[in-house]
């Protein structure tokens, strides 16, 4: 399906083991600081000032709700990837024909939205602990320049052909993303003292806000005013669009296979995608300040309904519409992500609702191993055939179907049955590394 990530560490990862942090019930006091109390009169007299609320406590550890939010993202990927038949499947589960949008639209741009919260608590945590701007810059690069390399690898395998492999793709698009707005934080963060430890690190807000507008705004300028030579001004359909135009006058023959005039990942539409993550990064940050969680997850929900109503405004100027990954689209899609974080980080770090979340948690918490083991079984699967019992040629992918699915079910309801029993499948390779704490990263 195009427009879905595949994994990006699968041939250079290394392991790490690390155990979710249990965030704490009670408040506590930081260990360089000792509080003594004297018996005064007055002090003994003064009334007892009243605990805040549990559920208005921003609690200190790791945001366990994005990591939710990341595993429903990602199992919600791996089920629209694998139906048991492209010619079976629910609408809500295919992606738009061109304007408008489905379920299934929002999950790539909820990928870079988390890519952007991630950023900005990883950076502000490594800089914390005295990583030098110049030695995160270059995790940066070499980080992007790596997923970019993974992503033509996978574009190529396992033909290679180099005269029409595709340049462009999901890896590359979050590639190019991941380095723009991270050399970007690094660039531009702010340093807050503090007498009481290290200095706090924060995104600045006002140029990370100032870009992402300007990068929506003149993509939209782009688009409806530059002409297209052959079509003219303004066009926005599959091959009249700019996008279009510079993806066959840079990469020629180098595009989408299932398209060939236009690539959904192309060069252009990359930019406003950029927005997509430099909001992720603004929210990341809200949730990163000190006020209480209520109030955290409260203003996260009003600015998604707000961003998700701007571009459902803008729809008829602009259309929402995944491919050209246009201004509006990244506003209601940014908005829908905003709305679901607020009420996951509401539920799971704000009330501590948790015992519904961890299979999510499972997927989340190794997100490049579920992409890595989605398409090694996928491509499997699908790929190597053998005769069955009858002499026909056929795949595991297509024998399980046929034999356990089909025959038991309507077309649709069985092309779904078997995405849903792929994506257990994933889950169960997974719960091993969860177990036993063992999470892979790029």
């Amino acid at each position: 399906m195009a427009g879905t990530p595949l994994p990006a560490a699968l041939f250079c990862v290394h392991v790490q083991r690390c155990a979710v942090a249990a965030l704490p019930d009670l408040l506590y006091y930081p260990r360089h600081r000792r509080v003594f109390l004297i018996a005064t009169p007055a002090a003994i007299s003064a009334p007892t000032a009243k605990a805040p609320a549990p559920a208005d406590l921003a609690r200190p550890g790791r945001m366990v709700s994005l990591d939710v939010f990341r595993g429903a993202t990602i199992a919600a990927m791996i089920l629209v990837n694998d139906p048991g038949s492209w010619g079976h499947i629910y609408p809500p589960l295919e992606h738009a024909e061109w304007n408008g949008w489905t379920p299934t639209d929002l999950i790539f741009p909820f990928f870079l939205f988390i890519v952007g919260v991630s950023m900005t608590l990883s950076f502000a945590s490594r800089i914390a602990r005295g990583v030098t701007r110049g030695a995160l810059a270059i995790h940066v690069v070499r980080r992007s320049a790596l997923i970019f390399a993974i992503g033509l690898f996978l574009n190529g395998f396992p033909e290679f052909d180099f005269s029409s492999i595709r340049i462009m793709g999901v890896l590359q698009r979050i590639a190019l993303c991941y380095l723009v707005a991270g050399l970007l934080y690094l660039a531009t963060f702010e340093r807050k003292l503090s007498i009481e430890g290290p200095a706090s690190v924060r995104a600045n807000f006002r140029v990370t806000a100032a870009v992402a507008v300007a990068l929506l705004v003149g993509y939209w300028a782009l688009m409806t005013f530059v002409p297209v030579p052959g079509y003219g001004v303004g066009h926005l359909g599959k091959d009249d669009n700019l996008g279009a135009y510079v993806d066959r006058t840079l990469m020629g023959g180098h595009l989408w296979s299932e398209s060939v005039t236009w690539d959904p990942e192309g060069f252009l539409s990359t930019f406003p995608a950029i927005a997509s993550l430099l909001i992720g990064i603004l929210a990341g940050e809200w949730l990163r300040s000190d006020r209480r969680a209520g109030r955290k997850a409260l203003g996260l929900a009003a600015a998604g309904l707000a961003l998700l109503i701007a571009g459902r405004f803008l729809h008829p100027y602009f259309p929402i519409n995944k491919n050209l990954w246009t201004s509006s689209f990244v506003l209601f899609t940014s908005g829908f992500a905003m709305l679901a974080l607020a009420c996951c980080y509401w539920v799971v770090d704000a009330r501590f609702w948790r015992a519904w979340a961890w299979p999510f948690l499972v997927f989340g918490m190794n997100a490049i191993l579920a992409y890595a083991l989605a398409a090694l079984v996928s491509e499997v699967s699908t790929d190597f055939e053998f005769s069955d019992s009858r002499g026909h040629q056929t795949t595991l992918h297509g024998w399980l179907y046929d034999r356990f699915f089909v025959p038991h079910l309507s077309a649709v309801n069985a092309s779904l049955a078997f995405a849903v029993f792929f994506v257990f499948v994933i889950f169960a390779l997974l719960w091993p590394f969860y177990r036993v704490k063992l999470f892979l990263r790029v």
